[in-house]
Order: structure tokens, then sequence, then C-alpha cells
């Protein structure tokens, strides 16, 4: 027989319920107004970003999945619809048979830069400017706390 579920308190539900609400409505914004400001959409920027700040404009395909939690199927659409228009290239893995990185072109690295400018601004105007630097200093320590949490769980 299994334990019973151990529900959230009202303050903990109140806590978790307002993180959601704030991250799901910020998500939807941002992602929206990437759309509208350079066409890509919120999966385009979120790769690129990985590509050209953590990977030097070249990473492994799974490493890159890994690193932006997605499924290998979601990853492998995603950089076939940008090889497509572009925005990506894949190579193979000359010391893996079987594996292929994923590098920025030109033109990838040209949409990041365009875009970046004007993601950054709306991540300030509607983020950063509504918490004092101690708030965010307090915000980053919480999450870094339950990253490191999550990492010592099972998935």
């Amino acid at each position: 027989m299994s334990a019973a579920p151990r529900w959230l308190t009202p303050e903990q539900k109140a806590a978790w319920d307002s993180f959601i609400r704030m991250q799901e409505k910020l998500i939807g914004r941002l992602s929206r107004r990437v759309q509208a400001d350079s066409g890509m959409s919120a999966s385009d920027y979120i790769v690129l970003v990985s590509l050209t700040e953590r990977g030097g404009g070249r990473m492994r395909f799974l490493d890159l999945a890994k690193l932006v939690e997605w499924e290998k199927s979601r990853m492998s659409h995603q950089v076939g619809r940008m090889a497509k228009r572009g925005l990506v290239a894949r190579e193979e893995c000359p010391e893996d048979g079987r594996g292929a990185f994923v590098v920025a072109t030109p033109a990838g690295y040209k949409a990041i830069e365009d875009a970046a400018p004007m993601h950054v601004e709306h991540v300030r105007r509607l983020f950063i400017d509504a918490l004092t630097q101690e708030e965010l200093d307090t915000l980053a320590r919480i999450s870094n706390r339950v990253l490191a949490h999550m990492a010592e769980q099972p998935d």
C-alpha cells in the first residue's frame, strides 16, 4: 500500500500557484514579444541563445537537448525547422558515427544578435524592473537551491 499524499498547506499551495502563474504569464508574454519583434519562435530563440552563449556556436545534438531540457524528438524537429530556414546546420560527428553537432549559421548569429537587445529590454521591463536588487539576489539564491535539490532527485 502506498503512503498517503503529502498535500500542500494553504500557504504552500498559494506560493506554488503564484509561482506558476507568474512563470506562465512571463514566458507567454516574452514568447509573443520575441515572435512579434524578430519573427523567431521562442524555441528558435532558446536554441540560438544556447548555441551562441554557451556552446560557442556549436554543440553536440544531445548536449543541446539536455541543456534546454527537451526530448530528443522535440529537438530533432526544432533543429530541422531551423535548418530549413538557414538558422542552424547539422554536422556529423567524425568521432561518433551516431552523433551530430548543431551549428549556428551566419544567419542564425544575425537573427540572435538582432533579437537579443529587444528581448533583454522586455525581460527588464516585465521582470527585472519589478524587483529590488535584494529581491533579485534572494530569487537567485532560491532558484539555485531548488536547482541543486532537483539535481539530487530521481527524474
